[in-house]
């Protein structure tokens, strides 16, 4: 059963919203002002909430920049109801991050109307595709009717790369969103002394080079292929239509696009506090988890000392050494730059 909540000031358009809500067997928590709503939906998490714009210590839009600011509530549909008919208010409440919006008096179909939109788009959201190319185009495809959004998964542009080519350079400008269509891709940063440090590894169905993009700014790393490698780049004009035109898509592309930040903050804490065998255990580690096929009974990679030392944050020197050591205690298994995975269990436990 599906939990509304709704904040309205008035009792007795509150009671009556209420009441017919509740005969549609929906579960309705009430909110008298916008004080109030703000902490019931924090505390009970609604699948849904409608709001009144014009209220009494927090208004409709002070509630909604709240909720939008907590991971938490940031996701939940959300109606407006006004008394005001003013375009200039709903379009505010719209740029805000609104779902939709109701105009008082509403009567029962354009109520339930509302709210069954709100929620076959929730749903739409939830769907999951396949991270491949086909995955890509279906995401794109089922977004929106808008004729456009359909249109982009027939013109994206596909680069064909052989291991070591670049796909973007630090410091230029980005020309768009890349995905990942097969092979192995790894961003990295290179300081004063043309050392590299890797931000990040991608594989088939990651999205990456996408936060310089948001932010307007130059790319702050480099992209290169670890493999023979195929990737898909949505140019940027058409990436952009994707996120403001339907919010329930822009919430889930930007979750997708996400994935990763966890992972760069965990990693820059490995680096601060975790010794260089830790960190090279670590650094295989995270080969294994992001690479390693279903099928694959262990984990092996075609990888340069090189790419670990950059992974890890260690020396080549003392990367090489290291290695050989777990090859030695029989953890890994060393056949020129191939390296095989040999006990798993053991180098994720090594101690610091």
């Amino acid at each position: 059963m599906k939990t509304i909540l709704l904040i309205e000031d008035n009792k007795g358009m509150r009671e009556n919203t209420a009441e017919i809500l509740e005969l549609e067997n929906y579960t309705v928590i009430t909110a008298e002002n916008g004080k109030i709503g703000v902490e019931k939906a924090q505390k009970e998490k609604p699948d849904l909430i409608i709001c009144d714009i014009m209220m009494p210590v927090l208004d409709g839009y002070e509630v909604l920049s709240i909720l939008s600011k907590n991971p938490e509530t940031a996701s939940i549909p959300f109606i407006f109801v006004t008394a005001k008919a003013d375009r200039s208010d709903l379009r505010k409440g719209m740029e805000m991050g609104a779902d939709d919006y109701l105009t008082k008096p509403f009567d029962d179909k354009e109520l339930f109307k509302a709210i069954n939109t709100r929620f076959r788009k929730v749903e739409l959201g939830k769907q999951e595709f396949s991270r491949t190319l086909e995955g890509l185009n279906d995401f794109m495809t089922s977004v929106n009717g808008i004729e456009p959004l359909k249109q982009l998964s027939e013109h994206k542009k596909l680069r064909e790369l052989k291991k070591g080519d670049l796909i973007y350079k630090e410091g230029s400008y980005p020309k768009g969103v890349s995905f990942v269509v097969s092979g192995k891709v790894k961003t990295y940063k290179t300081n004063s002394e043309a050392k590299d440090f890797i931000t990040g590894l991608y594989k088939e169905g990651d999205f990456f080079g996408y936060l310089a993009l948001m932010e307007d700014k130059k790319h702050f790393e480099s992209a290169e292929a670890l493999d023979n490698s195929t990737v898909c780049i949505i140019p940027k004009e058409e990436f952009f239509s994707i996120i403001y035109s339907n919010s329930e898509v822009s919430k889930r592309f930007i979750k997708m696009l996400s994935d990763n930040i966890k992972e760069k903050e965990d990693q820059l804490i490995r680096l601060a506090y975790n010794s260089s065998r830790k960190r090279v255990a670590e650094a295989i580690i995270t080969l294994a988890d992001r690479y390693k096929a279903e099928d694959e009974a262990q984990f092996s990679m075609s990888l340069s000392r090189e790419d670990i030392a950059n992974i890890s944050g260690t020396s080549y020197e003392n990367t090489i050494r290291t290695l050989h050591d777990f090859k030695e205690e029989g953890i890994i298994n060393i056949d020129k730059k191939n390296i095989t995975l040999l006990n798993y269990e053991k180098l994720a436990n090594m101690k610091n």
